[in-house]
């Protein structure tokens, strides 16, 4: 039996994309309300989390967690995608030594601003600016405070570097890459992406696609479904009763003696109902999100 609401980790490969996979989830669950959170570009592969039904209401707080990494960055070529799909832009010496590179990962750890790549969908007037940057038009995209909490050098033999790097949401790493190389002097760009980690979903817990689609007949997915409370991992939990979850379902507030902050309720079988927040004086849990199944 499927938790409802509920998710699936899935180990996207290199070439779909990642609507791709949430459409092959919708056909294989007969479940037409799907998302996914945090995109991976068809060239990256790893955890992708698809949310399921009234699941779909949880994808901003899986949006605040952070991320981990394992990359390769390639020097001596930069492209104007900051990664391998897209054309070279420059070419240059690799010569750095395997110390420089060390230290100059390092110097990216902490908060700093971060420029996106043009070939990214963020919104610029409503438009993704891929689009406007694959009709030739200048893009020019604000920096974005990000942060890094920990990068780590795995191997280096010239001109590819294998990272580790643990960031915090709306960090690119082919922007990444591409700032590398140029505080090394040489242009660089991502030639491989692999998403180890999101929130707390890994990559030990993601099914393969391949192995996915194969248990959707006969229909044998719903034994690998998460409930969509291993979203909020470490919250606190309020269990409402019957009167309480007809009260929430209505957008009314439940009594309580000390609320405070924010927590999943759920139902006797522990399946996720709401998301409430403490009123002011921590009288009342507020009903911010309500999970229903369509």
């Amino acid at each position: 039996m499927v938790p409802r609401p509920a998710l699936l980790v899935v180990d996207k490969p290199v070439g779909p994309t990642s609507h791709d996979v949430v459409n092959l989830v919708r056909r294989g669950t007969h479940i037409r309300k799907a998302g996914h959170t945090g995109t991976l570009d068809p060239s990256a592969s790893g955890v992708l989390v698809v949310l399921l039904g009234g699941a779909t209401r949880l994808a901003e707080y899986l949006l605040e967690s952070d991320k981990e990494y394992e990359a390769v960055v390639r020097f001596g070529q930069s492209t104007s995608t900051y990664d391998a799909a897209g054309p070279i832009t420059a070419s240059g010496p690799v010569a750095f030594t395997g110390d420089a590179l060390v230290r100059a990962l390092a110097s990216f750890e902490g908060e700093s601003l971060q420029t996106p790549p043009a070939y990214s969908a963020v919104k610029i007037e409503g438009r993704k600016a891929y689009e406007l940057a694959r009709k030739g038009e200048v893009v020019d995209l604000e920096p974005r405070m990000i942060r890094i909490y920990g990068i780590e050098l795995l191997g280096w033999e010239a001109p590819q570097a294998h990272i580790r790097v643990r960031c915090s949401r709306g960090t690119y790493l082919r922007s990444l890459a591409r700032d590398l190389g140029e505080r090394l002097g040489s242009p660089a760009h991502l030639e491989a992406l692999r998403r180890l980690r999101l929130g707390p979903f890994t990559i030990d817990q993601a099914i393969a696609l391949d192995e996915l689609r194969a248990r959707f007949t006969p229909p044998t997915w719903p034994s690998i479904a998460l409930p969509a409370t291993a979203v909020l991992q470490g919250w606190q939990v309020l269990e409402l009763n019957p009167e309480q979850i007809a009260q929430v379902q209505r957008g009314m507030a439940i009594e309580a003696a000390d609320a405070q902050g924010r927590a999943q309720a759920i139902n006797s079988d522990g399946e996720l109902v709401a998301i409430v927040q403490a009123d002011g004086e921590g009288r009342h849990w507020l009903p911010r999100k309500v999970l229903t199944e369509t």
